[in-house]
């Protein structure tokens, strides 16, 4: 047997030490343990989108989203800090490490799947049209409506976006910066249409009930909303898949989604003008 000389073995162990530093077994040195260290959990979310994501008269962020993120932060021991932004700048914001993960009605796509871990879904919606247009109630067919005079308006990268341009690329196209600006171009006949996710035209009908407005009553597309994660953090992922599973298990997801889709009362807590 070949003996190693003393300089080699002690490269090895070097090697060997350098090695297990880098990337220890076991290791929680990801985003839980910088979560922990800091007692607070970061979550991005737009703060305009109901019933997911709204504020309320004191300017607090209530919701469907918040009360997920809420619970989320509870189960780490930590409290739940809301960042609101523009919708088009979340992700943008997780990928910078500016917040610790995204809850924002954000539909999980391939596309975004590329760059981001999704957990999910906790809801399962689908794209329809908030219109004045008694033309646009009866579309059957998508193609009826893809023509260059319909006017569509739709959130500023969303996959209402990306919808709207595949499906009615002829159709003239107003980006939005949020829903107020969507819903208010329909109702000033603006636009012929906004697109949006089928829950929130719901509850533009019922926030704007004296505006004429209505809503194509099928989703036209299957949309999975799921909670946006680091792409880099396996561990992360999993704890936060464990737990969505065992709150849509022990049905608090279901009582949570009754709360604020089926019962309005959560209206009384917002203004109108802090909806948005």
């Amino acid at each position: 047997m070949k003996k190693l000389s003393m300089p080699v073995v002690l490269l090895f162990v070097l090697v060997m030490v350098s090695a297990c530093a880098t990337v220890p077994y076991g290791s929680t040195s990801s985003s839980l343990q910088r979560i922990a260290q800091k007692g607070e959990l970061t979550v991005g979310t737009s703060g305009n989108q109901p019933p997911f994501t709204m504020k309320d008269k004191e300017g607090k962020i209530i919701g469907l989203d918040a009360d997920i993120a809420s619970k989320m932060a509870s189960a780490m021991n930590v409290k739940v800090k809301f960042v609101t932004m523009p919708f088009s700048e979340l992700l943008p914001a997780l990928e910078a490490g500016k917040v610790d993960m995204v809850i924002s009605s954000m539909t999980i796509t391939m596309e975004r799947n590329k760059k981001f871990a999704f957990v999910g879904p906790y809801f399962i919606s689908g794209k329809a049209f908030l219109t004045k247009s008694k033309t646009l109630e009866s579309v059957k067919d998508i193609s009826q409506i893809n023509s260059p005079k319909t006017i569509i308006a739709a959130l500023k990268d969303s996959t209402s976006q990306a919808f709207a341009k595949s499906f009615m690329p002829r159709a003239k196209l107003i980006q939005t910066i949020d829903y107020k600006e969507g819903v208010g171009l329909v109702v000033q006949d603006m636009a012929h249409a906004f697109v949006s996710d089928y829950p929130e035209c719901l509850i533009e009908l019922l926030l704007n009930a004296d505006k004429g407005l209505s809503c194509i009553s099928t989703p036209l597309t299957y949309e999975p909303l799921g909670i946006a994660l680091p792409g880099n953090d396996p561990l992360f992922v999993n704890w936060t898949a464990n737990f969505l599973g065992l709150m849509q298990g022990s049905g608090q997801i279901d009582a949570m989604k009754s709360q604020w889709f089926k019962d309005t009362s959560w209206l009384k807590q917002v203004g109108k003008e802090t909806l948005y």
